[in-house]
């Protein structure tokens, strides 16, 4: 009976305290002074829409977003989340593990093939494997090593964008299609020297991803009171990019397989950025 007793006595005073533990975890802080609201209600803003009549000229490129130039670190920075901000990177594997965004493997977007989440952990060669160790008494045991995707791998990030001049507003514009993050990371090699290597991981449909991109901040320096977004950043392209690769009648070839590379690539870059800007300079008359 003596138990029984103690037990109803001591039951509301267990639940008491799961309660008060519960409250100081959900319960959180304003890490400011205060409570941002703005870019997390965001909404894309939406695109005009676009007539087959009226585009008289479209080209499509890719190009590639170096995100180790100075003018695109708001893109790679930070490489592990802090607070709220995340990385372009980690916006995007995060959309693609929770918020059942599209994996696709190219970028031919007319016949997709989807990717599975892990598809996407093999790019990142993030596997869990077995391996070999000892025990603290000295005994061989079998350990299992959990993959682990790093953002902070993925270097470079590939646009496809097309182009296009609309006779019915004269003016050239142009979208985004989708865009691919490039992962380098170090490969043994045969003689033991390590070498860098990199691998496209997945490809994005940009349209399914500028929800995701909208409600997440990119730091600004000059006032943390007015950050943009990630599709503000793609929207008024603030980034520094060079051109790879355009539609050609050569099964879409990249510059770097009809040139040596280096100073002749720059330049056949070079070439079809000023034949964009020529034009639509040129069909104005002054």
């Amino acid at each position: 009976m003596k138990k029984v007793l103690v037990f109803l006595l001591m039951f509301p005073a267990v639940i008491v305290c799961n309660d008060l533990n519960a409250q100081s975890v959900n319960n959180t802080v304003n890490d400011g002074i205060y409570e941002k609201v703005h870019v997390p209600a965001r909404k894309p803003i939406p695109l005009p829409y676009l007539r087959e009549a009226d585009m008289m000229w479209t080209k499509k490129v890719w190009r590639v977003i170096d995100l180790r130039e100075k003018i695109n670190h708001p893109l790679y920075f930070p490489t592990t989340p802090i607070g709220t901000r995340k990385s372009l990177a980690q916006v995007l594997i995060d959309g693609v593990r929770n918020e059942g965004i599209n994996a696709y493997k190219t970028d031919d977007f007319t016949r997709p093939e989807l990717m599975s989440w892990e598809d996407v952990k093999l790019t990142f060669d993030a596997v869990d494997r077995e391996r070999t160790g000892k025990t603290l008494d000295g005994r061989d045991t079998v350990m299992l090593e959990k993959g682990e995707i790093r953002s902070s791998e993925i270097k470079e990030i590939i646009l496809k964008e097309e182009w296009y001049f609309n006779k019915q507003t004269s003016t050239m514009g142009v979208r985004i299609i989708g865009m691919c993050p490039i992962r380098y990371y170090v490969k043994p090699s045969a003689d033991g020297i390590p070498q860098v290597s990199k691998n496209m991981t997945f490809w994005i449909h940009f349209p399914e991803v500028r929800q995701q991109l909208v409600t997440h901040e990119v730091f600004n320096q000059s006032n943390d009171a007015k950050r943009l977004t990630f599709d503000d950043i793609f929207f008024k392209r603030f980034f520094g990019s060079y051109i790879v690769q355009e539609s050609n009648v050569y099964n879409n070839r990249r510059i770097n397989d009809y040139t040596v590379g280096g100073v002749k690539a720059q330049m056949e870059a070079e070439r079809i950025k000023m034949d964009l800007f020529e034009l639509e300079h040129d069909v104005w008359e002054y």
